[in-house]
């Protein structure tokens, strides 16, 4: 089994007990969670946000190590700091991206039962409709750090695939710099109002019968940002280690050929 579904049946299960849990206590674990998780959700924002800051500098790493590698070469600390990115964020994406992966099928089936019982049984259940909005948002938002490192996302460069290897690192490494990271950063400013007040009033459905959970779903936004950026950022690493005249580590649809 997968590190991603060990990681997926362990979230399941810890809600799961907390679902049992709450419906044994009559609702007072709801209670304590609707009383103080907004004012953890505030603190644990501005300690991530403050996080954020402080190492958003590190992000120029790649782009200073394929300035300095192309002249001079790569220094062996520098190269395996970077390397180690690189191994760590396609983990986190590609982990993520695996732990998603379920969400495709049990989109597939709900939307077949929400067809089913509405013209079949005339049968409508908000809540079921709603998680066909949540199942989409969390695929396509969780597993897009997943697919830039499988090299899915549509290029519109007709030149791109024309280049020299060096040629394609300088594309990949302006691509980051110039568009991705600044595009993701732009998300992440935007989304910060937007998601906390979400989560100030833990956001529900305006369904009164719908899922109440609107807050979370919203928090998929800047997890998707963030991700994007790691994942980025180790693209910009392999354009640095290539620069440098350095073999970089196969990423994605490169690695599968790989390891035939």
């Amino acid at each position: 089994m997968k590190l991603a579904d060990r990681l997926l049946l362990a979230v399941i299960a810890v809600t799961a007990v907390l679902l049992v849990a709450d419906a044994l206590s009559g609702g007072a674990i709801g209670a304590v969670m609707d009383g103080n998780l907004s004012a953890v959700a505030a603190i644990t924002g501005r300690v991530l946000g403050f996080i954020g800051w402080a190492l958003s500098p590190f992000l120029l790493i790649a782009l200073l190590s394929a300035i300095y590698g192309r002249f001079k070469g790569l220094p062996t600390p520098v190269s395996k700091l970077l390397r180690r990115l690189i191994a760590i964020f396609d983990a986190i994406s590609v982990t993520v991206g695996d732990m998603v992966r379920w969400a495709a099928l049990a989109l597939v089936l709900v939307t077949g039962l929400i067809v089913v019982q509405r013209y079949v049984f005339g049968v409508s259940l908000t809540k079921l409709q709603e998680s066909v909005i949540y199942l989409h948002a969390i695929l396509f938002l969780l597993s897009s750090a997943a697919t830039l490192y499988n090299g899915g996302h549509v290029r519109v460069d007709i030149v791109y695939s024309k280049l020299s290897d060096h040629g394609k690192a300088w594309t990949d490494l302006f691509g980051v710099y110039l568009a991705l990271i600044p595009m993701c950063w732009l998300i992440l400013v935007t989304a910060e109002s937007y998601v906390g007040g979400a989560w100030r009033i833990l956001e529900r459905s305006r369904e009164s019968d719908g899922l109440p959970l609107v807050f979370l779903l919203k928090t998929a936004i800047p997890v998707f940002a963030v991700m994007m950026i790691g994942q980025g950022f180790a693209m910009a690493s392999r354009a640095a280690l290539t620069l440098s005249g350095e073999t970089p580590p196969p990423a994605g649809h490169d690695n599968a050929e790989h390891e035939l």
